[in-house]
């Protein structure tokens, strides 16, 4: 037997592991950085017999519906096939429930051959960019943007190109729409270059809450098609639109040019408030398109957990009868008005959400003591969005997500007005969102 000092030698001789670099020297992401701020406010005095409210991730305090939770159940028990692998682009159940809910939107023009299944969205957009990238291919990004998006893209070594989706230049003062974030089409146009390969569009947006008007949606296909540039047109909050005038505009319905360049993501994590499902897809209407995603996805996880997807397939049916997607949206608007409601009482600025479970506020006019406040070390170069977050956690208990994250370092520095945005997560339980609201009223003595 070796020694236990001849074992150490052999360790001292062993080679420095070599990693991709994508993966070493990671600073921490935004969800880490907010999860370090709350830990460390819960060990102020202030909050010590207080409950800690969290209106920062996208992450439900409440239960999927119940017809969901029973299918699954079902899913597990009623077939020992369900519990095996399932077929790599989808169990077919699965895809024709999709196909028959979406040939309504896409007149009855979906096949089989259209749809992929997923392990949640996030793996769709990287399957679509592994499947369609070779290294130093650009993809535009639209900021601000889901963090996650920027690895995906690196990981096949693609380079990203940034467009600003602008926002309104009173942005501290009243109430906006997603309206008023606006894209510049020259710059837009001026971002491609041959190597430009796709565009992602996220409607309704994370995190403004914005969804695309056709107007801008023809726009931004006419400007794809006409340099060959492929759509990855992310649509996960896809029922949760909250003005029927606007409705939800779909890029690929638009023009049948449109769909021959798109992608379409969902997730049924969004949908049925059962992110840990992991259960997304992708209809293109170019099935030789969806050819390249539909390899890579079988190369990255082989198949979707397969009682999900079984369970997905007899909700989505059910759903699109028994008026839950509809009964959802005007659940998500009265929380919605809730906070609002405490943003108005403040006079605190911000976004009207036309889409998705968020909002996000402009938090300029509280007074937050940023010179003398005693705020830990790591935040100290921080942007001012995270220092707010942390002295929201500590003076009220009350957490939120800080919205530069969603921006270039670049654009921050040219533009500190987004320094004070916060965005804020309404899939919660109406009584938490009433605690928060109660949390929030307590700012008014602090109010410039």
């Amino acid at each position: 037997m070796l020694k236990l000092n001849q074992i150490r030698q052999m360790s001292n001789n062993l080679k420095p592991i070599v990693a991709n670099s994508l993966f070493t020297n990671i600073p921490k992401d935004v969800w880490t950085t907010t999860a370090e701020i709350t830990a460390k406010a819960k060990q102020n005095p202030k909050n010590a017999n207080r409950e800690m409210i969290s209106l920062g991730q996208g992450f439900f305090s409440y239960s999927p519906p119940q017809f969901l939770l029973d299918a699954t159940s079902n899913a597990l028990n009623s077939d020992p096939l369900n519990n095996q692998y399932a077929p790599t682009r989808g169990d077919l159940r699965l895809i024709e429930s999709i196909k028959n809910y979406y040939n309504k939107i896409y007149h009855n023009t979906l096949e089989n051959k259209h749809i992929t299944i997923t392990t949640g969205a996030n793996e769709a957009i990287l399957s679509i960019l592994i499947g369609l990238l070779n290294p130093h291919d650009e993809v535009i990004v639209l900021e601000p943007f889901f963090d996650q998006y920027i690895s995906n893209i690196q990981i096949p070594q693609g380079k990203i190109k940034y467009v600003t989706i602008h926002p309104p230049t009173d942005l501290s003062q009243g109430k906006h729409s997603g309206n008023d974030w606006k894209i510049n089409y020259e710059e837009l146009e001026s971002a491609i270059n041959e190597k430009t390969k796709i565009l992602i569009l996220n409607t309704p947006h994370n995190p403004i809450g914005k969804i695309f008007t056709e107007e801008e949606l023809v726009k931004i296909g006419d400007i794809c098609y006409k340099h060959n540039i492929k759509i990855i047109s992310d649509e996960v909050y896809e029922q949760l639109y909250f003005d029927d005038k606007i409705g939800f505009p779909r890029i690929a319905t638009l023009d049948p040019k449109y769909a021959d360049i798109t992608l379409t993501v969902g997730s049924f994590g969004k949908a049925f408030c059962a992110t840990g499902h992991r259960v997304g897809y992708i209809i293109s209407k170019n099935a030789e398109l969806l050819t390249y995603p539909a390899a890579a996805h079988t190369r990255i996880c082989f198949s979707t957990p397969h009682p999900p997807q079984i369970a997905c397939a007899e909700s989505l049916t059910l759903a699109s009868e028994n008026g839950y997607f509809e009964d959802m949206r005007v659940n998500y608007n009265d929380k919605f008005q809730k906070l609002m409601k405490v943003f108005d009482y403040l006079n605190i600025s911000y976004t009207i959400p036309q889409g998705t479970y968020f909002i996000v506020a402009d938090f300029s006019k509280v007074n937050v003591p940023f010179e003398t406040y005693d705020f830990p070390l790591e935040l100290q170069n921080k942007p001012k969005d995270f220092k707010l977050c942390y002295w929201l956690a500590v003076e009220l208990g009350i957490v939120t997500i800080p919205t530069t994250e969603f921006f270039t370092e670049e654009y921050v520095k040219k533009n500190p007005s987004v320094e004070y945005l916060l965005r804020f997560a309404v899939c919660k339980t109406d009584d938490y969102i009433d605690k928060a609201c109660e949390r929030l009223q307590e700012l008014k003595p602090y109010m410039k």
